[in-house]
């Protein structure tokens, strides 16, 4: 008596391994690269508010110490920025909340602008009235 043909048994599942056994740790960025990505986060933090900062800070703060705190910085004032603006809008019953919010928002454009023309300099700069949530 014959016995019918087993199927081929297959070995346990294994995910896929790294190439060559190890995760990869990010490129530094060149210093024109730095530069360029920091004045980005400036500038975005005009139009979109602490979200460009947010995810420079979480994407390339490895990837340099340039951009790093320049990231670090930009997330920092926006934040305090952003504070600013939910006081002003929980104050506007007051009328002054008004005020509030437009100081908060000039405030907002005129530092930055200043932050991006540093970070395109390649200087370092540090956001006066910013409160330090993030180094």
């Amino acid at each position: 008596m014959t016995t019918p043909p087993q199927p081929p048994q297959q070995p346990p599942y294994q995910p896929p391994q790294p190439p060559y056994g190890g995760p990869v740790a990010p490129q530094p960025l060149n210093p024109s690269d730095e530069k360029l990505w920091a004045t980005l986060v400036h500038v975005g933090g005009i139009f979109f508010g602490f979200l460009p900062a947010l995810i420079g800070y979480l994407v390339l703060k490895d990837r340099g110490p340039f951009v790093r705190s320049h990231s670090s910085t930009a997330l920092n004032f926006q934040l305090t920025i952003l504070i600013a603006e939910v006081v002003g809008w929980l104050t506007s019953w007051l009328l002054i909340g008004f005020f509030i919010v437009f100081a908060a928002y000039v405030v907002r454009i005129v530092f930055s602008i200043i932050a991006a023309v540093k970070a395109n300099q390649g200087q370092w700069y540090k956001y006066p009235l910013a409160i330090t949530f993030v180094s």
